[in-house]
């Protein structure tokens, strides 16, 4: 399924949309998403006085997206970069947005696709400079850019990262979306210093996953993935520790670049049980548990460390299918939490064209979160309304 796109240079935004419109056979093709309007995020004022909490990242029309909350409980914005096609000195930056340490830096990673085709997407790795919401930026410092498995599609899809604590990368990308089960995960090894293909040296873990999404990392041997059409998934280790065969990566994939042939891999999640049709977004819960999103059925749950289920945060809001209008809860495609454990969710805003078929509509995304009252989640608080495709959150610093 290959999808129409107003800038063939440009991400076309498809990643779960495809695979939740192949589930449920909704014929057509998905609602182009070109990510280019350079409209500010509508932001909306908290219902209540709050002391500040954490800066959330979201990506959102391939730009990059700071908020934060007052003292005095109004949610504030900060566009801390503007996409390349309203900035040439800025990055198309979107997917999974994930912010480390290394060498006494503060790092954010994310897909970052600038002029893709040419060079290919990947993810970049910026410097997140600046304290304080206003004053945050970013700095390109490196690219991690792999070979992806053959596709039909016009551009491969970033999406997942994640990093262990001795500072190797994850990542994955989609793969061919609503058909195939060729979704990568990856792992990548210091030193973070180059920009294309075979620059900075990786592993391959995975070349099968059915629609990838989001990683979760819960320690140095362990870490959670979701793919869309295939559940949540766990991997433990020990994990190659370089590309060769000694260090773990024994192997070569279809593009003859370093595999590791044993892997170990289980279901924790599979798609459908109480409401988790499509896996996308993965945050940590507390007690070692996790939250995991279903963007189509709009649903967040809870699960323990083992994925049993515990309960549901977001349930579909009663009586409601999604159509000319977004669900009134959203559509939940990235998850993150703060250091409150308030969870964030980036609502792409599906919607069914009868024309064009199942997609996110125009700027009907939106940032969201979800606050706990002695214990019991409480219905989310809506941050900005208006936007196109926020797919990613990531949580950086106490503002």
């Amino acid at each position: 399924m290959r999808l129409p796109s107003r800038h063939p240079h440009r991400k076309a935004h498809r990643r779960l949309v495809a695979c939740a419109t192949a589930m449920l056979a909704t014929t057509g093709l998905l609602a182009a998403c070109s990510g280019d309007d350079t409209a500010s995020p509508r932001v909306k004022a908290a219902t209540t006085t709050r002391p500040a909490t954490p800066i959330v990242l979201n990506g959102e029309g391939n730009n990059l997206d700071a908020y934060a909350m007052s003292p005095e409980g109004a949610f504030t914005h900060h566009r801390v970069d503007t996409n390349n096609d309203q900035n040439p000195k800025g990055w198309d930056i979107n997917a999974q947005l994930c912010v480390f340490e290394r060498d006494g830096k503060r790092l954010l990673i994310a897909g970052e696709d600038t002029h893709q085709p040419n060079p290919p997407p990947g993810w970049g790795i910026f410097e997140l400079n600046g304290n304080g919401l206003d004053a945050l930026t970013v700095k390109r410092v490196a690219k991690l850019t792999p070979t992806f498995q053959p596709t039909s599609s016009d551009n491969p899809e970033n999406y997942g990262c994640g990093v262990l604590g001795d500072g190797r990368i994850l990542t994955t990308d989609v793969g061919q979306q609503a058909t195939g089960d060729d979704g990568q995960l990856i792992i990548w090894f210091p030193p973070y210093d180059g920009f294309g293909e075979g620059d900075i040296s990786y592993c391959k873990l995975d070349v099968a996953l059915p629609t990838a999404q989001s990683i979760l990392v819960t320690d140095s041997d362990r870490f959670l993935v979701a793919a869309a059409r295939g559940g949540v998934y766990q991997y433990t280790g020990p994990f190659p520790t370089d590309a060769t065969p000694a260090g773990g990566c024994d192997g070569k994939d279809a593009t003859g670049r370093p595999t590791a042939t044993k892997v170990t891999k289980k279901t924790l999640v599979a798609p459908g049980e109480a409401g988790m049709a499509t896996p996308a977004g993965l945050a940590p819960a507390p007690d070692g548990g996790f939250y995991a999103s279903s963007v189509f059925t709009g649903v967040i749950n809870e699960y323990g460390a083992n994925g049993t289920f515990r309960r549901n945060i977001l349930p579909a809001p009663p009586g409601e299918s999604i159509g000319a209008t977004p669900l009134s809860t959203g559509t939940p495609l990235g998850l993150g939490t703060d250091a409150e454990g308030n969870i964030w969710y980036a609502d792409i805003g599906l919607v069914l064209d009868p024309k064009s078929g199942m997609g996110p509509g125009d700027h009907t995304g939106t940032l969201r979160v979800i606050r706990f009252a002695n214990g019991q989640p409480q219905a989310p608080v809506t941050v900005a309304t208006g936007l196109d495709f926020p797919d990613g959150i990531g949580t950086v610093a106490t503002s």
